[in-house]
């Protein structure tokens, strides 16, 4: 089951404040990106971050102990956002924006 359009522009509502916050819809589900860089996983209406040791930083700050979940069959573990929470979710995507790197830039396609 894929993401709802009106459960990703709540989760764009949510995090707005964090900075220049876009989404894009791939495979059926969503990348949120803030600075251009992608930050939160949505897939089948739930949000996901990566498990790195600083997002463990932010969730212990907000006095909450994140669940764990599998996005997507063959995905790894990534924590989960409990996008609800304002304050924790805008705190979560503005230090996942600091610290994750830019993506890759794409190859250009040869011409045969």
């Amino acid at each position: 089951m894929a993401s709802s359009a009106e459960f990703i522009e709540f989760v764009y509502d949510q995090v707005a404040a964090a900075g220049a916050v876009r989404y894009r819809k791939m495979f059926g589900d969503y990348m949120v990106y803030c600075d251009d860089k992608p930050v939160l996983l949505v897939c089948d209406d739930t949000v996901y971050v990566k498990q790195i040791p600083e997002t463990l930083t932010v969730f212990a700050a907000h006095g909450v102990t994140p669940d764990v979940g599998i996005p997507y069959t063959g995905a790894r573990p990534h924590y989960i956002l409990d996008i609800e929470n304002p304050d924790l979710a805008v705190d979560m995507t503005r230090m996942l924006a600091r610290v994750l790197p830019l993506p890759k830039p794409k190859k250009p396609r040869q011409k045969k």
